[in-house]
């Protein structure tokens, strides 16, 4: 769907608008099981009352608690889990404030300077947080030289570390991952572009990184790395080789609200129903969908 980018007050040339979600919302023609859980989205605030950070690589509209619920309910998700969204920076007040008001529905990753203090990590942990994320791929995110810093903070509390990375820093950082003692989750498989294939080099690296029990992938954001507008059928060979690598490793994230595009936006159903294509199998799905998440965020 194509439409002008919305009008934002506080766009500059350095953090262009993006568009907001699409407001139809259809779940997909297979039977989603109960207990699944939407394993990647974000809620964002006006940029006044929670405000953005200076370096931010773009500027969103607000997708408030509200509309996140609403869209969990329709797409039939028992569980979601809150990703801080790098526009807030370490300002994770608006992820906690909506984790509390739903703390047996919801789980978070939070992002946070290796020097937080010990009681900000525990408000987090009795919040619902259950990971740190690190970010070298847009601006507003505490990058991998934190790494061991913050894998021996959150050891004790059995958290894992979530990754939004390039395919040539996880090419760089992935020695580094096993000797780290927590869990690492790579978000929307590496980002390695549909085009570039399983062959990638980082995409190889994501695959031992699974097949070794070193890491948990997210199969999500299809439509970030391929390179069409709708189905996104070019991801499939990805997809298909983390699930067959790996199937106790995978998790599914819709990436609501879909941030980072100015004019052509999916459907947030869209990014659930390719699920039915890459997983035919539903005791499968229900793996995915259900037992990792459990797994991994403690519902």
């Amino acid at each position: 769907m194509t439409r002008e980018p919305p009008v934002h007050p506080l766009a500059t040339a350095a953090a262009p608008a993006c568009a907001g979600p699409r407001a139809d919302l259809h779940p997909p023609s297979w039977q989603v099981p109960f207990g699944a859980c939407d394993s990647h989205a974000h809620v964002i605030g006006d940029g006044l009352e929670y405000p953005f950070v200076p370096d931010r690589s773009f500027t969103p509209p607000a997708a408030t608690e509200r509309q996140y619920m609403r869209m969990l309910d329709t797409l039939g998700m028992t569980h979601g889990v809150l990703v801080q969204v790098s526009v807030h920076g370490t300002d994770n007040r608006l992820m906690l404030e909506t984790l509390r008001n739903h703390q047996r529905r919801l789980r978070g990753v939070a992002v946070a300077a290796p020097d937080v203090s010990d009681a900000a990590l525990r408000d987090m942990h009795d919040a619902g947080v259950r990971g740190l994320r690190l970010n070298v791929s847009v601006g507003g995110g505490v990058g991998f030289e934190a790494l061991e810093m913050l894998a021996a903070r959150i050891a004790p509390m059995g958290w894992h570390l979530q990754l939004l990375t390039t395919p040539a820093r996880l090419v760089e950082v992935a020695s580094r991952l096993p000797g780290l003692g927590v869990p690492v989750v790579i978000d929307h498989m590496a980002m390695v572009p549909a085009a570039d294939g399983v062959g990638h080099p980082a995409f190889q690296a994501l695959l031992a990184l699974v097949k070794d029990g070193h890491a948990w992938v997210k199969i999500s954001g299809a439509y970030r790395i391929s390179a069409q507008d709708r189905d996104w059928t070019d991801v499939d060979p990805m997809a298909q080789a983390l699930l067959a690598a790996a199937p106790g490793r995978m998790l599914w994230g819709s990436d609501w609200p879909h941030v980072h595009f100015a004019r052509r936006m999916m459907g947030t159903g869209e990014t659930l129903a390719i699920l039915g294509r890459w997983i035919p199998d539903r005791a499968l799905r229900k793996r995915v969908l259900v037992d990792n998440p459990t797994a991994l965020y403690g519902f």
